[in-house]
């Protein structure tokens, strides 16, 4: 999983699944970008150097505390996340749901409940 976050606010920004790739950064790379920030930082992956600007870009893990901090809060509460568990996810699309409902719940407070059809209400 990757994770955009503001260093200065708690909360993931954005998201997505896969392996460590440029194919699977590019589309999170995409919808980031136009945030107009005035810095990058990163862990110094290979995969940034295709993405972020050298003069924009931090490589720092100091500056990394709060990703670390947002991965461990997402490991917390969702065993599935965890490296050695029986709670794994088979699939890809449960996983995403899961962590959307997460995320939704950190950051209202509240699980969004489905809308109950007029015809099942008493």
């Amino acid at each position: 999983m990757w994770t955009a976050v503001d260093h200065f606010k708690a909360g993931i920004l954005d998201w997505t699944l896969g392996d460590r790739s440029a194919r699977t950064f590019e589309p999170l790379w995409q919808r980031i970008k136009v945030w107009g920030c005035y810095f990058w930082v990163s862990d110094g992956w290979k995969v940034y150097d295709q993405f972020l600007p050298d003069e924009d870009r931090i490589i720092s893990k100091t500056y990394m505390t709060r990703v670390e901090g947002e991965n461990t809060r997402l490991r917390h509460y969702l065993a599935r996340l965890k490296r050695k568990s029986l709670c794994y996810s088979k699939c890809e699309e449960m996983l995403k749901r899961s962590i959307r409902l997460l995320l939704h719940y950190l950051k209202h407070g509240r699980v969004p409940l489905p809308q109950r059809h007029p015809a099942f209400l008493p």
